[in-house]
């Protein structure tokens, strides 16, 4: 069966996000291309999620499910996904960024000689042109490039599948159709204890420690901050506010504050209806991760900074006068 497949992560029996958000994406795409969209489902005790991947889209779903894949092993999980491919040979095989997607993803390509791209922002199907010769139908695979200052098209021409990594909150979700019916197909699960060669003795998983995609309101801060002890204005305003604390990459790499808070393409999506962005120069890579918030208000010293070009408010000066007397009106104005 050929056109679009969706890895539907799961852990414990219950869906990641970014199953979902690549389904929804994934529907798009299949439309596109006059396909099919599936989701291929691996573990144990899962088969009551087949529904929800219906709901989301999926005409198919590959369900792979035994007490030996209960939790994930990169050598099972990428040998039945791999004969799948082989098999079936799908146009598009997407994986959530994960830890576990980015495990998973280029094992399966490289066994099965297929063109991948991490970390998308965006894809789309297109007819291209190269050396004089048109293709048809590829999948463009969208992403910052270059330290974030331009964004590249990538595509897998002459790769029979096309893959693709996706970060969780990249695409956005649509609504389940309940009313929507598709078809499970029953995969054999046989495989050698070779495949087994590495075991799970114990499983620790830390509890994150901020929630940056549930936040309405975000105040972030960027280099611009200047110093560490300055980043106390940018959490006094997300407190007084009740909004959360963001970050960019280039606050993160120079310690002003832990990466848990980092949004953009190497930190986490975010789509909140108040974003604030504090000493933030805009880069393609920020931008990629909270260009989709329902408000942006800008705080910079440059009045060139690419983040006014997004900004639906913006405040050209020194966020440490700026900050205090933003907080100072806001208080005023909540008495």
């Amino acid at each position: 069966m050929s056109g679009i497949w969706v890895f539907a992560e799961q852990e414990e029996g219950s869906l990641h996000d970014v199953g979902l958000e690549l389904l929804s994406k994934g529907r798009k795409l299949a439309i596109a291309l006059q396909a099919p969209l599936a989701a291929v489902l691996i573990g144990h005790k899962v088969r009551h999620l087949v529904p929800t991947l219906y709901s989301y889209g999926a005409d198919y779903v590959f369900l792979a499910d035994h007490e030996d894949l209960e939790h994930y092993l990169t050598l099972p999980y990428a040998k039945i996904l791999t004969r799948l491919v082989q098999f079936h040979e799908p146009r598009v095989v997407l994986f959530g960024a994960t830890s576990i997607g980015r495990d998973l993803a280029p094992r399966v390509a490289s066994s099965t000689r297929s063109g991948l791209t991490a970390d998308c922002t965006d894809l789309q199907i297109a007819d291209v042109t190269q050396r004089g010769r048109l293709y048809k139908n590829l999948l463009l695979q969208i992403r910052p490039a270059f330290g974030g200052n331009i964004i590249a098209t990538i595509i897998s021409p002459e790769s029979r599948t096309q893959m693709a990594t996706v970060r969780e909150g990249v695409m956005r979700v649509e609504k389940p159709d309940s009313g929507h019916q598709g078809k499970t197909i029953e995969v054999d699960v046989n495989l050698s204890e070779e495949e087994f060669a590495v075991q799970l003795i114990e499983r620790f998983k830390e509890k994150p420690k901020v929630n940056l995609k549930a936040a309405n309101i975000i105040v972030a801060g960027g280099f611009g901050v200047g110093k560490k002890e300055n980043f106390r204005l940018i959490e006094e305003l997300a407190n007084v506010l009740g909004g959360a604390v963001g970050a960019s990459r280039a606050a993160v790499d120079a310690g002003f504050i832990s990466r848990d808070h980092q949004i953009g393409q190497t930190g986490t999506t975010v789509r909140p209806k108040l974003y604030i962005a504090c000493g933030i120069s805009g880069a393609i890579q920020h931008r990629a991760g909270m260009s989709e918030s329902k408000k942006i208000i800008a705080i910079n010293k440059d009045p060139h900074a690419p983040i006014f070009d997004i900004a639906h408010y913006g405040i050209v000066g020194d966020l440490v006068e700026v900050i205090p007397k933003f907080i100072e009106v806001y208080r005023e104005k909540s008495r």
